[in-house]
């Protein structure tokens, strides 16, 4: 097959340029929207995924779907440090298994957005020996065990009031010195952490969210909750840390996944018909052009392929231009309610190279859905006819 010079559509892009820069800003706007929202869920499902460990267990009670809803009695803590065979024993031979509570506190934003419910955790020392060294304080000191002090996750002392070294958190009547503030690569940065005793102790609660422990190299997690689940004394739901934190994306991703299709389903109609528009008056001027190419021995299929080429173009341009627009949003940080634990979270955009890919794909094929139907039209001119047409 005779193929129209490559030249061609760039020829034509570059002399009918005003109108191609308005279709390829039409799908900009829409590869822009589809990877804010991704990049929104990227970031959150990322900081879920990168928190879990595979060797960390999590035992939480029958039926529960988050540790918010979940409840075991202090007794029977002690009984899964003290009965589970699979639970991995430090240099002391003490289990490295603790129990901890998990509870939300409705506090103020600093920017004036209302109250949030911001997760709190209480803790035991077996916890900074199981989650190893990602836990950093980076401003004040850790908090002492027996006192009324809790740490800060760093973001939260960006939009959070009062969660500040020096600050004072109320828990039910009791008063928490913020002595701390701290990093963590994963979801716990979110929280607020003190000691489980003196939290519990604030709360008048008799039982803690779940016990989380790390288990020993080679253990098949999925064998100890068969048999865990109908253990009559230490039944229970046991899931991997990672297997754990990734059940708290799906409401919320999936929202965020409905929401992307969404919007880029009603402004990538828009910007099809932008482009349709667009290609529909550029061949209206360019009638004589197609005839002549007709007349040269090109092809039908030869000058659809040229304009749905000039097409595909503009939609390229279209996708450079809206990941250029989406690329500074990368690393923002923000927050927005967890669906699965009802609670504030704090994560960043992540604008990865998947997504770009993706939303660059995307523009071209919108710019070619939007030169379709014109393509076709061009392509089957008669030829005598297009040069007759001044």
């Amino acid at each position: 097959m005779k193929l129209v010079p490559w030249s061609y559509p760039l020829r034509s892009l570059v002399v009918r340029r005003s109108s191609a820069l308005f279709s390829a800003l039409g799908i900009a706007m829409t590869v822009a929207v589809l990877c804010g929202v991704f990049a929104l869920r990227n970031g959150f499902s990322v900081l879920f995924s990168e928190t879990g460990e595979e060797d960390v267990v999590v035992f939480l009670r029958p039926g529960a779907t988050s540790e918010g809803e979940s409840g075991i009695p202090w007794d029977r803590v002690q009984k899964f440090k003290k009965e589970v065979p699979a639970i991995l024993l430090d240099a002391q031979g003490s289990p490295l298994a603790a129990g901890e509570s998990y509870l939300a506190l409705y506090l103020e934003r600093i920017d004036g957005g209302g109250q949030v419910n911001v997760p709190i955790r209480g803790v035991e020392p077996s916890s900074f020996a199981i989650h190893g060294g990602r836990l950093r304080v980076v401003a004040g000191r850790a908090f002492t065990f027996g006192k009324n002090e809790i740490l800060v996750g760093a973001p939260l002392s960006r939009r959070i009031k009062n969660c500040v070294v020096g600050g004072k958190i109320l828990v039910n009547t009791t008063e928490f010195d913020v002595v701390g503030i701290f990093e963590y690569d994963g979801a716990y940065r979110s929280e607020l952490w003190g000691d489980v005793v003196q939290i519990q102790g604030a709360l008048q609660r008799d039982f803690l969210q779940r016990v989380v422990a790390r288990v020993k190299p080679g253990t098949d997690v999925a064998k100890l909750a068969q048999e865990l689940k109908d253990d009559k004394q230490l039944g229970s739901l046991v899931l991997s840390e990672r297997a754990y934190f990734k059940t708290q994306t799906n409401v919320l991703g999936g929202v965020l996944v409905f929401l992307g299709v969404f919007l880029t389903a009603v402004l990538g109609t828009a910007a099809v018909l932008g482009a349709t528009n667009t290609m529909l008056a550029s061949i209206g001027s360019r009638t004589r052009e197609v005839g002549i190419l007709r007349s040269l021995g090109f092809p039908s299929s030869a000058v659809l392929l040229a304009f749905l080429v000039e097409a595909a173009l503009i939609g390229l341009a279209g996708g450079i231009i809206g990941c250029l627009i989406v690329l500074p949003l990368d690393g923002i940080e923000t927050g927005t309610m967890n669906w699965n634990s009802f609670t504030d979270t704090s994560f960043a955009f992540r604008v990865d190279a998947p997504l770009l890919l993706t939303a660059v794909g995307l523009a071209m094929l919108l710019g070619i859905l939007g030169g379709l139907v014109p393509a076709w039209r061009a392509a089957h001119l008669k030829p005598v006819e297009a040069l007759r047409r001044l």
